[in-house]
Protein backbone atom coordinates (compact mmCIF):
# COMPACT_ATOMS: atom_id res chain seq x y z
CA UNK A 1 0.00 0.00 0.00
CA UNK A 2 1.06 3.49 -0.84
CA UNK A 3 2.66 5.48 2.22
CA UNK A 4 1.28 8.48 3.06
CA UNK A 5 0.85 11.43 0.57
CA UNK A 6 2.54 14.48 0.98
CA UNK A 7 0.68 17.85 0.62
CA UNK A 8 1.55 19.42 -3.16
CA UNK A 9 1.94 23.11 -3.33
CA UNK A 10 -0.19 22.86 -6.50
CA UNK A 11 -2.04 20.25 -7.82
CA UNK A 12 -2.78 19.05 -11.50
CA UNK A 13 -7.02 19.80 -12.32
CA UNK A 14 -8.67 16.52 -11.55
CA UNK A 15 -10.74 15.84 -14.97
CA UNK A 16 -14.54 17.35 -15.74
CA UNK A 17 -17.17 15.63 -15.66
CA UNK A 18 -16.86 12.42 -18.01
CA UNK A 19 -20.60 10.98 -18.31
CA UNK A 20 -21.19 9.07 -21.40
CA UNK A 21 -17.73 6.99 -22.85
CA UNK A 22 -16.00 7.83 -25.71
CA UNK A 23 -15.21 11.28 -26.81
CA UNK A 24 -18.67 12.44 -25.75
CA UNK A 25 -19.38 16.18 -24.92
CA UNK A 26 -19.07 17.62 -21.80
CA UNK A 27 -22.46 19.02 -20.12
CA UNK A 28 -23.61 21.23 -17.55
CA UNK A 29 -25.82 19.67 -14.88
CA UNK A 30 -29.17 19.71 -16.80
CA UNK A 31 -28.66 21.72 -19.63
CA UNK A 32 -28.21 20.68 -22.81
CA UNK A 33 -25.10 19.37 -24.52
CA UNK A 34 -25.13 22.15 -27.00
CA UNK A 35 -23.20 25.14 -28.24
CA UNK A 36 -19.39 25.59 -28.53
CA UNK A 37 -16.60 24.29 -26.24
CA UNK A 38 -15.88 27.53 -25.37
CA UNK A 39 -19.69 28.38 -24.33
CA UNK A 40 -19.81 25.33 -22.37
CA UNK A 41 -16.42 25.80 -20.16
CA UNK A 42 -17.96 28.93 -19.55
CA UNK A 43 -21.15 27.49 -17.92
CA UNK A 44 -19.13 25.41 -16.19
CA UNK A 45 -16.83 28.08 -14.64
CA UNK A 46 -19.96 29.94 -13.88
CA UNK A 47 -21.73 27.27 -12.32
CA UNK A 48 -18.31 26.77 -9.79
CA UNK A 49 -18.75 30.03 -8.98
CA UNK A 50 -22.12 30.02 -8.05
CA UNK A 51 -22.81 29.16 -4.10
CA UNK A 52 -23.11 25.72 -2.61
CA UNK A 53 -26.34 25.36 -1.25
CA UNK A 54 -27.43 25.50 2.75
CA UNK A 55 -26.55 22.16 4.16
CA UNK A 56 -28.90 20.51 6.03
CA UNK A 57 -28.68 22.25 9.83
CA UNK A 58 -30.71 19.20 11.37
CA UNK A 59 -27.75 17.14 10.87
CA UNK A 60 -24.93 17.99 13.50
CA UNK A 61 -21.15 17.35 12.63
CA UNK A 62 -20.71 16.23 16.31
CA UNK A 63 -24.11 13.09 15.00
CA UNK A 64 -21.36 10.85 14.25
CA UNK A 65 -18.82 11.08 17.13
CA UNK A 66 -18.23 8.07 19.96
CA UNK A 67 -16.20 9.01 22.90
CA UNK A 68 -14.14 6.33 24.30
CA UNK A 69 -16.46 6.18 27.32
CA UNK A 70 -19.73 5.84 25.06
CA UNK A 71 -21.06 2.53 27.00
CA UNK A 72 -20.80 -0.46 24.60
CA UNK A 73 -18.18 1.24 22.28
CA UNK A 74 -15.59 -0.46 21.34
CA UNK A 75 -13.88 1.43 18.65
CA UNK A 76 -14.63 5.49 19.12
CA UNK A 77 -14.60 7.62 16.55
CA UNK A 78 -14.33 11.13 15.78
CA UNK A 79 -15.05 13.98 13.30
CA UNK A 80 -11.57 13.79 11.48
CA UNK A 81 -11.91 16.98 9.36
CA UNK A 82 -14.50 19.57 7.93
CA UNK A 83 -15.79 21.99 5.86
CA UNK A 84 -19.18 23.08 7.46
CA UNK A 85 -19.97 25.65 4.65
CA UNK A 86 -20.31 23.17 1.90
CA UNK A 87 -21.27 20.35 4.76
CA UNK A 88 -18.20 17.78 4.06
CA UNK A 89 -17.47 16.01 7.14
CA UNK A 90 -14.90 13.03 7.58
CA UNK A 91 -14.78 10.85 10.39
CA UNK A 92 -12.27 8.26 11.86
CA UNK A 93 -13.72 5.10 12.99
CA UNK A 94 -15.52 2.05 12.67
CA UNK A 95 -18.37 2.36 10.11
CA UNK A 96 -21.19 0.03 11.55
CA UNK A 97 -20.08 2.16 14.68
CA UNK A 98 -20.26 5.77 13.34
CA UNK A 99 -23.83 4.36 11.39
CA UNK A 100 -25.50 3.61 13.95
CA UNK A 101 -24.38 6.83 16.24
CA UNK A 102 -26.01 8.96 13.33
CA UNK A 103 -29.08 6.67 13.01
CA UNK A 104 -29.28 6.94 16.96
CA UNK A 105 -29.74 10.54 15.92
CA UNK A 106 -32.08 10.16 12.68
CA UNK A 107 -34.47 7.35 13.12
CA UNK A 108 -35.64 8.27 9.96
CA UNK A 109 -33.06 8.82 8.05
CA UNK A 110 -30.83 11.58 6.34
CA UNK A 111 -29.37 10.91 3.59
CA UNK A 112 -30.36 11.10 0.11
CA UNK A 113 -28.01 8.93 -1.47
CA UNK A 114 -25.81 6.20 -0.47
CA UNK A 115 -22.81 5.02 -2.04
CA UNK A 116 -20.78 1.96 -0.61
CA UNK A 117 -17.28 0.26 -2.07
CA UNK A 118 -17.56 -2.48 0.37
CA UNK A 119 -14.25 -5.52 1.11
CA UNK A 120 -14.68 -7.78 -2.07
CA UNK A 121 -13.10 -10.40 -0.16
CA UNK A 122 -10.77 -10.27 -3.20
CA UNK A 123 -7.06 -10.83 -0.91
CA UNK A 124 -6.66 -14.62 -0.85
CA UNK A 125 -3.07 -15.55 -2.37
CA UNK A 126 -4.32 -14.98 -6.16
CA UNK A 127 -2.39 -13.51 -8.44
CA UNK A 128 -3.31 -10.39 -11.12
CA UNK A 129 -0.77 -8.07 -13.32
CA UNK A 130 0.07 -4.39 -12.46
CA UNK A 131 2.28 -2.08 -14.20
CA UNK A 132 3.10 -5.54 -16.73
CA UNK A 133 4.02 -7.02 -13.35
CA UNK A 134 2.44 -10.08 -12.32
CA UNK A 135 1.76 -9.46 -8.21
CA UNK A 136 -0.24 -10.86 -5.23
CA UNK A 137 -3.60 -9.89 -5.07
CA UNK A 138 -3.25 -8.22 -1.37
CA UNK A 139 -5.16 -5.20 -0.40
CA UNK A 140 -5.20 -6.00 3.13
CA UNK A 141 -6.92 -7.75 6.18
CA UNK A 142 -9.59 -5.57 5.46
CA UNK A 143 -10.10 -7.53 2.16
CA UNK A 144 -9.59 -11.03 3.18
CA UNK A 145 -12.16 -13.50 3.05
CA UNK A 146 -13.68 -14.96 6.31
CA UNK A 147 -15.72 -18.12 4.20
CA UNK A 148 -19.25 -17.19 2.84
CA UNK A 149 -21.13 -17.12 6.04
CA UNK A 150 -19.65 -14.60 8.08
CA UNK A 151 -19.23 -12.39 4.70
CA UNK A 152 -22.58 -12.57 3.91
CA UNK A 153 -23.42 -11.40 7.61
CA UNK A 154 -20.77 -8.56 7.59
CA UNK A 155 -22.85 -7.47 4.34
CA UNK A 156 -26.10 -7.30 5.59
CA UNK A 157 -25.31 -5.88 8.76
CA UNK A 158 -23.77 -2.96 7.05
CA UNK A 159 -26.48 -2.67 4.39
CA UNK A 160 -29.06 -2.85 6.85
CA UNK A 161 -27.75 0.28 8.29
CA UNK A 162 -27.35 2.19 5.29
CA UNK A 163 -31.18 1.02 4.54
CA UNK A 164 -31.86 2.82 8.26
CA UNK A 165 -29.78 6.02 7.31
CA UNK A 166 -31.69 6.60 4.02
CA UNK A 167 -34.23 9.31 3.70
CA UNK A 168 -37.59 7.56 2.76
CA UNK A 169 -37.21 8.26 -0.71
CA UNK A 170 -33.29 7.42 -0.63
CA UNK A 171 -31.21 5.68 -3.23
CA UNK A 172 -28.48 3.45 -2.67
CA UNK A 173 -25.34 2.10 -4.54
CA UNK A 174 -23.06 -0.83 -4.55
CA UNK A 175 -20.14 -1.84 -6.45
CA UNK A 176 -18.39 -5.32 -6.42
CA UNK A 177 -17.51 -7.95 -8.26
CA UNK A 178 -18.89 -11.76 -8.26
CA UNK A 179 -16.77 -12.60 -4.98
CA UNK A 180 -19.48 -10.14 -2.96
CA UNK A 181 -22.33 -8.68 -5.24
CA UNK A 182 -23.83 -11.69 -5.14
CA UNK A 183 -24.36 -11.59 -1.64
CA UNK A 184 -25.09 -7.99 -1.54
CA UNK A 185 -27.73 -8.38 -4.13
CA UNK A 186 -29.56 -11.02 -2.06
CA UNK A 187 -29.39 -9.48 1.49
CA UNK A 188 -30.69 -6.11 -0.03
CA UNK A 189 -33.61 -8.60 -1.03
CA UNK A 190 -34.27 -9.78 2.36
CA UNK A 191 -34.01 -6.52 3.84
CA UNK A 192 -36.68 -5.31 1.62
CA UNK A 193 -35.21 -2.90 -0.21
CA UNK A 194 -36.22 -2.96 -4.23
CA UNK A 195 -33.54 -3.46 -7.14
CA UNK A 196 -33.81 -0.52 -9.42
CA UNK A 197 -30.62 -1.61 -11.89
CA UNK A 198 -27.79 -3.85 -12.49
CA UNK A 199 -25.20 -1.64 -13.88
CA UNK A 200 -22.15 -3.01 -15.45
CA UNK A 201 -19.13 -1.25 -15.37
CA UNK A 202 -17.11 -2.22 -18.27
CA UNK A 203 -13.35 -1.47 -17.62
CA UNK A 204 -11.87 -0.89 -21.89
CA UNK A 205 -8.27 -1.30 -20.13
CA UNK A 206 -8.34 -4.68 -17.58
CA UNK A 207 -4.93 -6.30 -16.75
CA UNK A 208 -4.68 -9.60 -18.63
CA UNK A 209 -5.03 -12.66 -17.57
CA UNK A 210 -2.20 -14.25 -16.52
CA UNK A 211 -3.70 -17.94 -15.52
CA UNK A 212 -5.01 -18.52 -18.89
CA UNK A 213 -7.73 -20.16 -17.33
CA UNK A 214 -10.75 -17.77 -17.65
CA UNK A 215 -11.97 -15.21 -19.40
CA UNK A 216 -10.04 -12.09 -18.26
CA UNK A 217 -12.15 -10.13 -15.96
CA UNK A 218 -12.96 -6.52 -17.43
CA UNK A 219 -16.36 -5.62 -15.38
CA UNK A 220 -17.66 -4.71 -12.10
CA UNK A 221 -20.92 -4.66 -11.09
CA UNK A 222 -23.22 -1.39 -9.40
CA UNK A 223 -26.21 -2.35 -8.08
CA UNK A 224 -28.78 0.54 -7.55
CA UNK A 225 -31.44 0.05 -5.14
CA UNK A 226 -34.28 2.25 -3.45
CA UNK A 227 -34.69 1.75 0.15
CA UNK A 228 -37.84 0.07 0.35
CA UNK A 229 -40.71 -0.91 -2.39
CA UNK A 230 -42.89 2.39 -1.22
CA UNK A 231 -39.83 4.99 -2.43
CA UNK A 232 -39.93 7.19 -5.12
CA UNK A 233 -36.30 7.57 -6.07
CA UNK A 234 -34.60 10.49 -7.41
CA UNK A 235 -33.67 9.92 -11.41
CA UNK A 236 -32.54 12.16 -14.02
CA UNK A 237 -33.77 10.76 -16.47
CA UNK A 238 -33.24 13.70 -18.78
CA UNK A 239 -29.96 15.23 -17.72
CA UNK A 240 -29.05 11.10 -18.48
CA UNK A 241 -30.50 10.80 -21.92
CA UNK A 242 -28.31 14.06 -22.84
CA UNK A 243 -25.44 13.02 -21.31
CA UNK A 244 -26.02 9.94 -24.10
CA UNK A 245 -26.65 12.28 -27.21
CA UNK A 246 -30.24 11.87 -27.02
CA UNK A 247 -30.35 8.66 -26.41
CA UNK A 248 -31.31 6.33 -23.20
CA UNK A 249 -28.74 5.76 -21.33
CA UNK A 250 -28.13 1.97 -21.12
CA UNK A 251 -26.77 -0.04 -18.04
CA UNK A 252 -23.50 -0.59 -19.72
CA UNK A 253 -20.86 1.84 -18.64
CA UNK A 254 -17.89 2.18 -20.26
CA UNK A 255 -15.23 3.87 -18.08
CA UNK A 256 -11.60 3.85 -17.88
CA UNK A 257 -9.90 2.86 -14.53
CA UNK A 258 -8.55 6.07 -13.02
CA UNK A 259 -5.99 7.19 -14.58
CA UNK A 260 -2.70 9.32 -13.34
CA UNK A 261 -4.32 12.98 -12.57
CA UNK A 262 -6.65 10.90 -10.15
CA UNK A 263 -3.64 10.00 -8.58
CA UNK A 264 -1.22 12.13 -8.45
CA UNK A 265 -2.17 12.97 -4.99
CA UNK A 266 -1.90 9.24 -3.84
CA UNK A 267 -3.92 6.42 -4.75
CA UNK A 268 -5.90 3.44 -3.00
CA UNK A 269 -6.01 0.01 -3.72
CA UNK A 270 -9.75 0.20 -5.00
CA UNK A 271 -9.69 3.48 -6.36
CA UNK A 272 -13.18 4.17 -8.31
CA UNK A 273 -12.49 6.53 -11.15
CA UNK A 274 -14.32 9.94 -10.43
CA UNK A 275 -16.28 10.06 -13.72
CA UNK A 276 -18.23 6.72 -11.67
CA UNK A 277 -18.74 8.56 -8.88
CA UNK A 278 -20.28 11.96 -10.90
CA UNK A 279 -22.53 10.00 -13.14
CA UNK A 280 -23.93 8.51 -9.96
CA UNK A 281 -24.49 11.77 -8.37
CA UNK A 282 -25.73 13.18 -11.54
CA UNK A 283 -28.31 10.77 -12.01
CA UNK A 284 -30.05 9.52 -8.62
CA UNK A 285 -29.07 13.16 -6.89
CA UNK A 286 -29.86 16.94 -6.87
CA UNK A 287 -27.47 19.82 -5.95
CA UNK A 288 -27.58 20.11 -2.04
CA UNK A 289 -28.62 16.51 -1.46
CA UNK A 290 -26.28 14.61 0.87
CA UNK A 291 -24.31 11.64 0.41
CA UNK A 292 -23.10 9.34 2.38
CA UNK A 293 -19.81 6.95 1.64
CA UNK A 294 -19.61 4.15 4.57
CA UNK A 295 -16.08 2.70 2.88
CA UNK A 296 -14.58 6.36 2.02
CA UNK A 297 -11.29 4.81 1.24
CA UNK A 298 -9.19 6.70 -1.14
CA UNK A 299 -12.33 10.24 -0.87
CA UNK A 300 -13.29 9.71 -5.08
CA UNK A 301 -17.11 10.06 -3.68
CA UNK A 302 -16.05 12.90 -1.93
CA UNK A 303 -14.31 15.01 -4.25
CA UNK A 304 -17.30 13.76 -6.50
CA UNK A 305 -19.59 15.58 -4.13
CA UNK A 306 -17.53 18.43 -3.67
CA UNK A 307 -16.94 19.29 -7.34
CA UNK A 308 -20.96 18.49 -8.25
CA UNK A 309 -22.30 20.42 -4.84
CA UNK A 310 -23.62 17.61 -3.09
CA UNK A 311 -23.18 17.67 0.88
CA UNK A 312 -21.20 14.59 1.64
CA UNK A 313 -20.14 12.40 5.08
CA UNK A 314 -17.65 9.58 4.73
CA UNK A 315 -16.33 6.89 6.83
CA UNK A 316 -12.82 5.58 7.07
CA UNK A 317 -11.23 3.75 9.16
CA UNK A 318 -7.33 3.96 8.01
CA UNK A 319 -5.87 7.74 9.06
CA UNK A 320 -3.80 6.83 5.30
CA UNK A 321 -7.12 6.89 3.24
CA UNK A 322 -8.49 9.53 5.22
CA UNK A 323 -5.35 11.69 5.00
CA UNK A 324 -5.14 10.84 0.83
CA UNK A 325 -8.83 12.14 1.08
CA UNK A 326 -8.36 15.16 3.32
CA UNK A 327 -5.26 16.16 0.40
CA UNK A 328 -7.34 15.51 -2.37
CA UNK A 329 -9.99 17.86 -1.01
CA UNK A 330 -7.55 20.18 -0.37
CA UNK A 331 -6.28 20.41 -3.70
CA UNK A 332 -9.75 21.66 -4.80
CA UNK A 333 -11.90 22.54 -2.14
CA UNK A 334 -9.85 24.09 0.54
CA UNK A 335 -11.18 21.54 3.05
CA UNK A 336 -10.14 22.82 6.26
CA UNK A 337 -8.89 20.38 9.39
CA UNK A 338 -11.35 19.85 12.68
CA UNK A 339 -9.04 19.79 15.71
Amino acid sequence: MPTKPKRAPAAPALPAPSISSGPAPRYAEGSPAKGSNGSLRARHAARAAEPYPAYDDVFRPTDGILAEDTPGVLQPSRLAWQDAARGLFLYHGDCLAVMDAIAAKHPDGVFDLIFADPPYFLSNGGITCHAGKMVKVDKGDWDKSRGPELNHEFNTEWLRRCQRLLKPHGSLWVSGTHHVIFSVGYAMQQLGMKILNQVTWQKPNPPPNLACRYFTHSTETVLWAAKNEKSKHTFNYAAMKTANGGKQMKDVWTLTAPGSAEKTLGKHPTQKPLALLERILLAASHPGDFVLDPFMGGGTTAVACAKLARKFAGIELDPRWLNLTETRLGAGGGIMPCR
